[in-house]
């Protein structure tokens, strides 16, 4: 990635804290998840979120709402999803509402993260 697309993340995530540092926590926690799964993953800003990419193809993204942050899933309507954590009804896409730190434990974050990269 070049070093104006990282100046931009870097950006969102700074943003995001100095407007509301609990909400910036927990996505700077979903991002380091994420990389963690996948460090090959190719951060961009789109669709008004932070969106990670693998050889092109979306996986999933951050989005930041009023009461709550969505981490998204391009394919998650292929997952497993035992404990009904998942939510939506489209086509594919298929999300988690994360609304505080025990959220990211609960719903089996990782669980998901994994289950996207390995598509």
């Amino acid at each position: 990635m070049n070093i104006k697309a990282d100046s931009r993340v870097e950006r969102f995530v700074d943003d995001t804290l100095s407007v509301d540092e609990y909400k910036g926590g927990l996505l700077l926690s979903l991002q380091k998840i994420i990389l963690k799964i996948c460090p090959d993953a190719q951060e961009e800003l789109k669709y008004g979120g932070l969106v990670f990419n693998v050889n092109a193809e979306l996986i999933c993204g951050i989005f930041i709402y009023k009461k709550h942050i969505s981490l998204e899933f391009s394919f998650g309507n292929e997952f497993s999803d035992p404990r009904g954590c998942l939510e939506g009804s489209r086509k594919y896409r298929r999300h988690l509402k994360i609304m505080n730190e025990k959220d990211i434990e609960n719903k089996d974050v990782g669980f998901f993260v994994s289950q996207a990269f390995e598509r």
